[in-house]
């Protein structure tokens, strides 16, 4: 299955702007889809890390790592953003 996965702000910077990828047979989810990004080594490693606060999203909506993908669905990684 295809989907096309957006990066914003520093994830941006580190990824560029996004990229259509087809998915293994075993990556359903959004947070499994991290985690195979984080799979591929560098630069994905380090600026989709565990340890590294970030924001997830399905079709332009927020979601947790447990959401499903389906095909032709679009997967958006971003930091948190603060104000002031």
């Amino acid at each position: 299955m295809q989907i096309n996965l957006k990066y914003f702000a520093s994830v941006r910077e580190a990824l560029g702007s996004g990229e259509t990828v087809a998915l293994p047979d075993h990556v359903v989810t959004v947070g499994s889809v991290r985690a195979w990004l984080i799979a591929r080594g560098e630069p994905w490693a380090a600026a989709l890390a565990p340890q590294r606060a970030l924001r997830m999203a399905c079709n332009q909506r927020m979601c947790d790592a447990d959401t499903p993908v389906a095909a032709g669905d679009e997967v958006a990684f971003f930091p948190p953003v603060t104000g002031g």
